[in-house]
């Protein structure tokens, strides 16, 4: 699969495509057309339930579990990472259905936890803090094939979960009393959903950094929502604009060595003034 790939990227006109060279770029080529896909389409939910802040919050719980990963001695820290956030995930969803408080603040209490103990962790005994830097930034140059395999499959199952459940998921954010009386297991549907966020930020962090990831799953929708005149538009506008501005903010960080989260979140930022501004002559 690999080989077609290269096989096609090599029929570009950049002198990174060249065949049998930059096989980093490739692979953060493909990377980009996957997880940008991804972030598009989990964007619209995301912004539709009013839960901006979970993806930064899912960040923070990953980072205490590489964190976590890290000490225990793993291999490979980033799975102690999926399970906390997953854990995370579930008990958000646990103490906002069975408490008053509202979202934002149950996002801030587990957000301001999972930072905590993550930089309890990281700097136990005096251990440096500043082995955890890159995950602030990110480099998506380091992106291997194993975890783009992978993140095709979550694209996949994303897909298969949107194509299965979308009237569910749809209705038990607009309206949970209603969805719940129709049958719909609200607490399990709202669940999956984020069960699914926490898998892709916590493998997408190491690439694109905490300090933006937010910003892939809230621009993406925010600028489709500003011209998108129905359902079909919203989805749309979010998964292309975040495949443009995620090709273009890496091609930009390739040519004057920025970083590519940062630029990526730029340019999704230009697309949210010019969508705003056409809303406006609408």
């Amino acid at each position: 699969m690999m080989q077609l790939w290269y096989f096609l990227v090599d029929l570009l006109p950049f002198e990174w495509a060249q065949t049998g060279s930059m096989y980093f770029m490739k692979n953060a080529l493909l990377a980009v057309l996957v997880i940008s896909p991804l972030f598009g389409l989990l964007s619209t939910m995301v912004v539709h339930s009013r839960m901006s802040f979970f993806s930064d919050a899912l960040g923070h719980s990953a980072f205490t579990g590489m964190a976590i990963g890290a000490i225990c001695g793993f291999g490979e820290p980033t799975w102690a990472a999926v399970v906390f956030a997953v854990v995370f995930a579930v008990l958000f969803n646990l103490v906002r259905r069975r408490s008053a408080l509202t979202s934002d603040t149950v996002i801030g209490v587990f957000s301001s936890t999972a930072v905590a103990l993550g930089i309890f962790i990281s700097t136990l005994g005096g251990r440096s803090f500043t082995k955890f830097n890159s995950l602030l930034i990110g480099d998506i140059l380091s992106v291997d094939p194993g975890k783009i395999g992978l993140l095709a499959l979550i694209l996949l199952a994303v897909l298969a979960l949107w194509a299965v459940s979308f009237n569910h998921l749809m209705l038990s954010t607009v309206h949970p009393a209603l969805a719940g009386s129709r049958g719909v297991k609200v607490f399990w549907q709202e669940t999956v959903f984020s069960v699914a966020i926490a898998v892709v930020v916590t493998l997408s962090m190491t690439w694109v950094g905490l300090l933006v990831i937010n910003s892939l799953l809230v621009l993406p929708a925010a600028s489709a929502r500003n011209t998108a005149r129905n359902m079909t538009q919203y989805h749309l506008f979010s998964v292309l604009g975040a495949v443009v501005c995620g090709v273009a903010g890496l091609m930009t960080s390739y040519y004057l060595g920025s970083s590519a989260g940062a630029s990526i979140t730029l340019y999704l930022a230009v697309w949210f003034a010019l969508s705003f501004s056409a809303r406006k002559k609408v």
